[in-house]
């Protein structure tokens, strides 16, 4: 993936009228698995963005350094192709610093704060990160903590896409095998999952508590002077 401004410096240099920046757009879906590619497509257009993670902190919301660490740990990608999709994870981001962001909500389990990705240092700053978009107007995040007991959604990632018609998608990720639920009967199953889940889980103020006492875990030992 190229850097997300040198599409625009080609066009200026050249004079190409955004051609570019069209090859750019394009290049980012290529980025991705073939699986995801009608996924990422609807999630390009969402005006809402509503995900629960499990383990991970969702992909929008990651660090590039929590990203390299998070990748790093399949085998069977090159480094090449782990910078590839570090910088595809990165573009993600690029909705939200635009004129009009979708509203991102998002779920995660109390784990992924304890469980460390990559340096104590990568964690600090990935939490210091996720802290920060807990509640502004365009992002929210709420912590479902281990004392809310056993849930429906607690095998797998799910994720809400509502589109500007108003109609939702749903998309349910699992180790290996993902699907996209576009029939409103099934989008409707999981619409009432996630609610239920989002009732259950913390406020936003007790989530960014949460939040604040795990990154304790995770501050880096200031090395006294010698």
């Amino acid at each position: 993936m190229p850097p997300p401004d040198l599409s625009e410096k080609l066009d200026a240099a050249f004079g190409t009228d955004g051609l570019f920046g069209r090859l750019y757009e394009l290049a980012k879906r290529e980025a991705h698995p073939d699986q995801y590619r009608r996924f990422m497509d609807f999630e390009a257009r969402a005006t809402g963005i509503e995900n629960y993670e499990p383990q991970v902190v969702p992909g929008p919301l990651q660090s590039e350094a929590y990203a390299r660490a998070l990748l790093s740990c399949q085998e069977d990608l090159s480094e090449e192709q782990i910078e590839e999709r570090v910088a595809a994870r990165m573009s993600r981001k690029e909705r939200q610093r635009s004129d009009s962001p979708p509203l991102r909500w998002a779920i995660i389990d109390e784990s992924v704060l304890q469980r460390q990705v990559g340096s104590r240092e990568c964690m600090y700053e990935q939490l210091a990160w996720l802290l920060e978009q807990v509640d502004t107007p365009h992002s929210k995040v709420q912590v479902m903590p281990f004392t809310a007991g056993p849930h429906s959604l607690m095998s797998g990632a799910l994720t809400l896409l509502t589109l500007p018609d108003g109609s939702t998608v749903a998309y349910e990720e699992g180790i290996k095998v993902s699907h996209l639920y576009e029939d409103p009967e099934s989008v409707q199953k999981w619409r009432r999952q996630y609610e239920v889940l989002r009732a259950n889980s913390l406020s936003l103020a007790e989530s960014a508590e949460l939040i604040q006492k795990a990154m304790e875990d995770y501050k880096p030992c200031d090395t006294p002077p010698t």
